[in-house]
């Protein structure tokens, strides 16, 4: 059955290719849990006990509370899909309640640090070297994900009308505006591409390889940590963080939330509220130096 919700996830709910990548991760975590600890085969056999026994094993091997929460989450969404196949009676996750957690605001780089990080002599002139520069440019003045970045293609990246094309989760697509300095940056890059591959295909990946070929997220994990380390200090570095960035910055200077939603390209405004609390805490901070009662 496995195999069919993942099938199902993909066709019927159009999850990305990497959402069914993690469900399927969690889902085969599961499966050598209760094998190993209760000598079952099947998930379809699995009850309440067995999964407070997974969420407990999870707890003590130091996962977060945000991780568990969610490998708890695939495990509902695939029993709900089990009831409704039939293959069971009744749902085993029904009476499993999510972990509590503490409110943590979404970490975000200064702008000063991201400022200094992006000066055109950090990254070498060569292909890589600036391939690295608009990767870590693209995904501060845009906001897109780490998926977007790597689906983004040359034909989609539209300089006269200065907006690229990014398709999104559940494959919608959505218009994002770049500013001046990103178009100057592109046209840089672009000669460079150019240079190195002779002729610059518009079905070429925006973001590709040394041997032209498409990148694929943990490159984009190693090149965004390289760079954030030897210029930012004290955070996790991961693309996310440019994409929490770019929220902050644009809340920060006074950026309207729902153009910051429709930008993220997020279903709903609560997820983008978030970012509001570390503007918020800004607020604060220029409140108690500048109030003279603060």
């Amino acid at each position: 059955m496995l195999f069919s919700f993942i099938s199902y996830l993909e066709h019927e709910k159009r999850v990305s290719r990497h959402t069914s990548l993690a469900y399927k991760k969690d889902l085969d975590q599961f499966m050598e849990f209760i094998n190993t600890a209760f000598g079952m085969a099947n998930p379809e056999e699995a009850g309440h006990a067995e999964i407070r026994a997974w969420m407990v094993d999870l707890i003590e091997d130091g996962l977060e509370v945000a991780t568990v929460n969610r490998k708890i989450a695939t495990l509902r969404s695939f029993y709900k899909f089990l009831l409704r196949s039939e293959v069971n009676s009744k749902d085993p996750t029904f009476k499993i309640r999510s972990l509590k957690k503490g409110r943590t605001l979404p970490a975000f780089i200064q702008e000063k640090e991201m400022l200094t990080l992006l000066e055109e002599n950090n990254f070498a002139q060569d292909f890589e070297g600036q391939r690295d520069r608009m990767v870590m440019q693209t995904l501060y003045l845009t906001g897109i994900r780490l998926s977007e970045l790597i689906g983004l293609k040359w034909s989609s990246v539209d300089l006269r009308q200065l907006q690229i094309k990014v398709l999104g989760k559940g494959k919608k697509f959505r218009i994002i505006p770049i500013s001046g300095s990103l178009k100057s940056a592109i046209l840089q890059y672009r000669k460079v591409f150019e240079d190195s591959f002779s002729i610059q295909n518009e079905n070429d990946f925006f973001i590709v390889k040394s041997n032209r070929e498409q990148v694929y997220p943990m490159m984009i994990y190693r090149i965004v940590k390289k760079y954030l380390n030897l210029f930012v200090r004290n955070t996790k570095s991961s693309p996310h963080l440019m994409r929490h960035t770019f929220a902050t910055h644009l809340l920060n200077k006074g950026a309207d939330l729902n153009a910051v939603k429709d930008l993220l390209g997020h279903a709903s405004l609560a997820a983008t509220q978030v970012y509001t609390h570390n503007s918020i805490e800004k607020l604060k901070a220029v409140y108690e130096q500048a109030h003279p009662k603060a």
